[in-house]
Formats: structure tokens, C-alpha cells, sequence
């Protein structure tokens, strides 16, 4: 006895050719209600697909808030307003600052991990290390293309 496989089963049992097959027999038979219940089938299948496709569920989107910033003095100077660009860029030179130190706390913590689990540290260090330089050059460089686009624009 030869095996079946479950998939092969399956389509054996449910098989379109056979359905169309025994559709086709039943249908040719004589049957004095079988336009009758075509017809009903036909409505009722109709009437679901009706429901389900006429029914809609979208709004319209609302319209966006605007909020103005009104914090800032109207009537400050160039010079008032480079001294508290110059104030910004230093709180994030020093939030940026901190980060780092934070993450070189991190990886200090993982290598110990690591050392203790026996992995090679050295190897992943020096992954990160190149990682770390590639990105900061592309963001180094991306700074100058920008530099030079305000420049260009200035002159």
C-alpha cells in the first residue's frame, strides 16, 4: 500500500474537478425548484456582498492645530539672537557630552560581561570603534555639505 502525504489527502478529498463534477449531476437532474433556488442563492449571496461592500467607515481627517511660537521676543537682535543659538548649541554640546560618557559606561559594563562569558572583546571593540568612526565621519560630512549649501546661498 503506497503512502499518502497529509497534502496529497487533502486535495483528494477536496477536489475542484470532483465538485465541478458532482455539481454538474446534481444540476442536471430534474428538478422542478432548482431555478427557485438558484435564484435565492443568487439574492442572498448578492444581498451579503451588497451589505458588506456598501457599508463605509471613513471620516473626514481633522484639521490640524496650529500652534505659533510666541515665546520669543518679536523685537530681539541679531546679536541677542546668536548669543542664544551660542547658549543652545553649548547645553547640547554638553547633553551630547554626557550621552557618550554614558555609553562608554555601557560598553565598559558589556566587556566585562563579556570577558567574564568568555567571548573575545577586542574583536567586538574594535567592530564598534570603526562602526562608531564611520558614522561620526558621515554625519562630519553631511555638516560640511550643509555648511557649504548655506554659504553658497549666502553669497
Amino acid at each position: 500500500m503506497a503512502q499518502t502525504s497529509a497534502f496529497s489527502r487533502f486535495f483528494s478529498l477536496f477536489n475542484p474537478v470532483s465538485a465541478i463534477r458532482d455539481f454538474k449531476e446534481v444540476w442536471v437532474q430534474e428538478n422542478p425548484y432548482r431555478w427557485r433556488i438558484a435564484l435565492v442563492s443568487l439574492v442572498a449571496t448578492g444581498s451579503i456582498f451588497s451589505i458588506m461592500f456598501g457599508e463605509s467607515q471613513r471620516i473626514e481627517p481633522r484639521a490640524p492645530e496650529i500652534t505659533w511660537i510666541s515665546t520669543l521676543d518679536e523685537t530681539r537682535t541679531d546679536e541677542e539672537i546668536m548669543a542664544s543659538n551660542i547658549a543652545n548649541q553649548k547645553e547640547k554640546d554638553r547633553i551630547r557630552a554626557e550621552r557618550e560618557q554614558l555609553e562608554a559606561e555601557k560598553r565598559e559594563i558589556y566587556e566585562a560581561i563579556g570577558r567574564a562569558s568568555g567571548m573575545d572583546v577586542e574583536e567586538a571593540r574594535a567592530k564598534g570603534e570603526a562602526e562608531r568612526a564611520a558614522k561620526a565621519k558621515a554625519e562630519e560630512e553631511a555638516r560640511q555639505r550643509a555648511l557649504a549649501e548655506i554659504e553658497a546661498r549666502q553669497n
